[in-house]
């Protein structure tokens, strides 16, 4: 992995307008994912971390501070990143071959009908889902839905995949799974990724590094790094230095939900 920077948050605030005022949602928030990292981030509801998510994805502008992409000021969306959510983000209407194919027909990313196809061919092999490539997603179980997903996220070939809990909505044994194909494509891919998880345990296993942040306004509390070697393999769960780690990362993430608890008894009318 390099050691080059390529999304840098350099404190970065983000505050929403409400009829009682500014309601502060990120404040002063410093870190940077590398070349060929997997950063996780991690802490309670409703803190921002999906509001970070979505200003490297280009959907919003920070209030002060800034995000860049190799050196530049992100703009806006754009091909170099794909962006996974939990619901699936799929479309209905289209076979699991045209959900694939459907990115490479649109103008950033326009490939002729011989790519399409070829790309299209790639990625149902590689996320198993070749014999269904004429179903619809209605009747694809929820994780095959999500194999989808990451299917058309990645046909596109973006340098970054976005991902906000993607796998939050599936069962534990399809989202065991679901990570060890994230890891196995990544791998062979070789992308820089950012996850959203409420999972201390997900986080670890998944990642390179992993940012904990505070209760809402969303700062900084640590960045930790993950000491396990790539590839990994579910075996690595029951390795005491997981769980040790997997247990001071709960207490830090804990403690930052009761202060969000505490934010909110503070907050209510007397």
């Amino acid at each position: 992995m390099s050691t080059r920077d390529r999304i840098v948050f350099d404190h970065v605030s983000v505050g929403f307008p409400t009829p009682s005022g500014l309601l502060p949602v990120v404040e002063d928030v410093c870190f940077s994912v590398r070349d060929g990292e997997f950063v996780s981030l991690v802490g309670p509801s409703g803190c921002g971390k999906t509001t970070m998510l979505n200003i490297v994805a280009g959907f919003l502008k920070p209030s002060s501070g800034s995000v860049t992409l190799d050196g530049a000021a992100i703009a806006g969306p754009g091909p170099d990143r794909g962006v996974i959510f939990q619901e699936y983000g799929v479309f209905p209407w289209l076979t699991v071959e045209n959900n694939i194919g459907f990115g490479l027909s649109l103008r950033a990313n326009q490939r002729s009908k011989e790519e399409r196809a070829e790309v299209c061919e790639r990625y149902m092999k590689l996320m198993g889902l070749h014999e269904f490539r004429r179903a619809y997603p209605k009747t694809l179980s929820g994780g095959m839905r999500q194999r989808l997903a990451l299917a058309r996220a990645y046909a596109v070939a973006p340098q970054f995949l976005l991902m906000d809990e993607p796998f939050g909505a599936l069962d534990a044994q399809t989202r065991t799974a679901m990570q060890d194909l994230l890891l196995e494509v990544l791998q062979k891919e070789g992308k820089t990724a950012m996850l959203i998880t409420h999972s201390v345990e997900e986080a670890i296993y998944l990642s390179s590094r992993v940012v904990v942040v505070t209760a809402r306004p969303s700062r900084v509390r640590c960045i930790v790094d993950v000491p396990f070697p790539y590839p990994r393999t579910q075996s690595l769960h029951e390795q005491a230095e997981f769980i040790e780690l997997r247990s001071t990362m709960r207490d830090l993430v804990m403690r930052e939900y009761a202060a969000q608890e505490q934010q909110a008894r503070d907050a209510a009318p007397s």
